[in-house]
């Protein structure tokens, strides 16, 4: 198994579970590319994303057995399975059994969707939606978006929770661009979730950071398809103790 990291918030009893692999998107902007470690470490983890992309991180990978030893004592509401992309560790669903079977978590898999793990033992997928645009997919993650499309409506029609999220870049993902992915999404249910994050710039990326008032303003048009529409934006502060690093 691939989980590199392993931090936890004690104010939530939950645990964040980071996955290093060889992750079948190619974001232009990835920022588990520039710091793999979870950002609530961190009192500014922009200013962290501002240094130079690393390889690979620093730590050995953990097999489920030595994750659920390490966390023995820790009360576990919630695991949320992170990193580059954790479907395609073959792992993933034993690691998801046990926190289920000894910590009873409640089980989320963040993911993009292009490779579906077994979801016996995941309670809830957010799914990650970069562009509906074809092209703006593929210029971004050099990879076509149909069958991320089509996995997100078979992730629905197997009855899972499942919210989406997007990122508004300004000057490429904009208004436009989270409109029709809103209107993708509401089709299917319009009662599933969308967050928008704001864009934060890292070394190398032409985009600027995106604004609160632009995110708002998507968020706002979303809202036309979907019945609850969250913004993620770069002055919001963080709820709760800040984030222990267990491995």
């Amino acid at each position: 198994m691939r989980v590199y990291h392993l931090a936890y918030d004690a104010s939530a009893a939950s645990l964040d579970v980071h996955f290093w692999t060889a992750c079948s998107l190619h974001c232009r902007a990835c920022y588990v590319a520039y710091n793999p470690l979870d950002f609530g470490l961190f009192d500014d983890p922009i200013a962290e994303l501002s240094k130079t992309k690393i390889l690979c991180p620093d730590s050995a990978y953990l097999s489920p057995d030595q994750v659920m030893g390490l966390i023995k004592d820790l009360p576990v509401k919630s695991a949320v399975f992170v990193g580059t992309e954790p479907s395609l560790d073959p792992e993933l669903p034993e690691l998801a059994r046990l926190l289920h079977n000894n910590k009873g978590s409640y089980n989320i898999l963040l993911t993009n969707a292009f490779q579906l793990a077994d979801m016996s033992d995941i309670d809830e997928l957010i799914v990650s939606i970069k562009a509906f645009d074809r092209q703006k997919h593929l210029e971004y993650t050099g990879v076509d978006n149909i069958r991320i499309l089509d996995n997100f409506k078979s992730i629905y029609c197997r009855r899972k929770k499942m919210q989406a999220e997007t990122v508004y870049i300004p000057g490429f993902i904009e208004m436009d661009e989270i409109e029709r992915i809103a209107a993708f999404i509401g089709e299917i249910d319009p009662a599933i979730p969308l967050r928008i994050d704001a864009f934060f710039t890292v070394p190398g990326v032409k985009w600027r950071s995106a604004t609160a008032d632009e995110v708002e303003a998507a968020a706002e048009r979303a809202r036309a398809y979907l019945q609850k529409v969250n913004c993620l934006t770069l002055e919001m502060k963080r709820i709760g103790e800040k984030v222990i690093r267990v491995y």
